[in-house]
């Protein structure tokens, strides 16, 4: 199963990240321990929503859509 999750810088809050991973919570200690260079300026971070897929072409193209300019106008507007 592959999981597109969004997260949210605690001390920026209007900073957003969004990944897809198998081990979601392995993956959010990854960012909090400052381990990815995206978003380690940001950290600490909260997770703020997530989607599982058992399909991982579809969990794929969701993170991809999630990653545009109408995709981050919905996770502003929704989350």
């Amino acid at each position: 199963m592959k999981c597109v999750y969004i997260l949210q810088s605690i001390p920026y809050h209007k900073k957003f990240y969004t990944g897809s991973t198998s081990d979601l919570k392995r993956r959010l200690s990854e960012h909090n321990q400052g381990l990815s260079s995206h978003t380690k300026k940001h950290m600490p971070w909260k997770l703020k929503s997530y989607i599982a897929f058992d399909d991982e072409k579809r969990a794929q193209e969701f993170e991809r859509y999630l990653k545009t300019s109408s995709g981050r106008a919905f996770t502003v507007k929704h989350l």
